[in-house]
């Protein structure tokens, strides 16, 4: 939620806007940089007077690689670190991204560290993001830091590039092929079909009395069966955004034939490349099993990680918890029990996370390779029944009339 607020500090008023959970966290938040609170609202916005671009010139992850590469470049040049965002600000066509980042080089300027302002915006800067920058200042290597979060967030974003171009063809395809059936059936079927009942055809073919069944019930019912339709998503919808509809649908996304794997291999190198950082990065292997469970974005793999922070905090080893989910393949959890023993447990999930996220692209060019000619064989298919159903008992009608 946003507040407006009027402030002293230094002896100078000033006034802004800033973004907390509830009236409390925002006036602690001002009181921590040093701000004298003598009003703090609500703020009050309309259809008219709100910022158009938050809900149409959203910042993606393309903006946040940007940045974050950009603001590497200003550290090594040891410009300062609130004047650097600030200038990138500047650069920012985004107005959400622009306001964003100002906020962020308002924390910088009031004493917060950058890690801490990063953390103020979740939506924008992951806890796996924020935890990096912060693993980069106690050690001084900011600059490494950003580069290496620049290049993470593009390997993410090539991975998500591919599954959706992979996905896409196949569903504007079925998306055509629903549109044209749906235009058949109720406008051009119906006319041909009528045909067969007048002449008084008895002997039709199994395909075309199925199609005369079809069409006449669809064009009977349609208002129902779109009714319906619509019922079915949007339930359908409303129950995945829930916690038990969510983590079915988790579940399912890993059982799914010949997409399951491909994901689970995605979310497998996910956990092993966030892990293996994070330690590399002396982050507690505790804090990297939490950060872990949160940006791993399912909740079957949330679980397994969550359980396994237990284990550690009991004085266990995480390869003992993996090795007990069949959603961890043995080979991921043998490579980290020998990375365990031998003190390397980072570069093993480096290993891990090179060939979980190999076998993943392998897969979805596989995958986009064959669906081509799969679609291809299924319109084939369907032409051939609408004409065997439709033209060749027409044609037959023709010649013996």
């Amino acid at each position: 939620m946003r507040y407006t607020y009027q402030a002293q500090q230094n002896g100078k008023a000033t006034e802004g806007v800033i973004e907390a959970p509830n009236e409390n966290s925002a006036l602690s938040t001002l009181q921590e940089k040093g701000f004298l609170v003598t009003s703090l609202e609500p703020e009050r916005t309309s259809i008219l007077s709100g910022d158009i671009g938050k809900f149409f010139r959203k910042p993606k992850t393309a903006d946040v690689v940007a940045f974050t590469r950009q603001l590497a470049t200003l550290v090594e040049a040891q410009v300062p670190l609130a004047q650097s965002i600030r200038t990138l600000a500047k650069q920012s066509e985004k107005p959400t991204f622009t306001r964003v980042i100002n906020e962020v080089a308002d924390d910088v300027e009031g004493g917060s560290a950058l890690s801490q302002a990063f953390g103020q915006h979740p939506k924008l800067f992951s806890t796996f993001y924020v935890k990096i920058i912060r693993s980069g200042e106690v050690s001084g290597r900011l600059q490494q830091s950003l580069l290496y979060l620049a290049d993470y967030l593009e390997r993410n974003q090539a991975i998500a590039s591919k599954v959706r171009n992979a996905l896409a063809y196949p569903a504007f395809v079925i998306f055509a092929m629903v549109a044209v059936s749906l235009v058949m059936v109720i406008y051009v079927l119906p006319q041909l079909l009528t045909i067969f009942e007048e002449s008084g055809a008895v002997d039709l073919p199994v395909t075309t009395r199925a199609l005369i069944t079809i069409t006449n019930f669809a064009n009977d019912y349609l208002i129902l069966i779109l009714g319906g339709i619509i019922l079915i998503v949007g339930g359908v919808w409303a129950w995945a955004r829930g916690a038990e509809g969510k983590r079915a649908l988790d579940t399912y996304k890993l059982k799914v034939p010949i997409f399951g794997k491909i994901m689970r291999n995605l979310y497998l190198a996910r956990i092993a490349e966030n892990m293996g950082t994070l330690v590399k990065s002396d982050i507690a292997i505790l804090d990297a099993l939490r950060v872990t469970a949160d940006v791993v974005d399912n909740q079957v793999y949330e679980a397994i990680m969550l359980e396994a922070e237990e284990v550690v905090r009991g004085g266990g080893l995480v390869s003992d918890s993996l090795r007990k989910h069949k959603a961890i393949p043995p080979l991921m959890s043998s490579m980290i029990a020998i990375g365990e023993q031998t003190g390397k447990t980072s570069s093993m999930l480096e290993h891990v996370s090179t060939f979980y996220r190999t076998e993943a692209d392998n897969s979805i060019e596989t995958i986009s390779t064959l669906i081509e000619p799969i679609l291809v064989l299924i319109l084939g298919v369907g032409v051939a029944v609408l004409v065997s159903s439709v033209l060749l008992p027409l044609y037959s009608l023709v010649n013996v009339t």
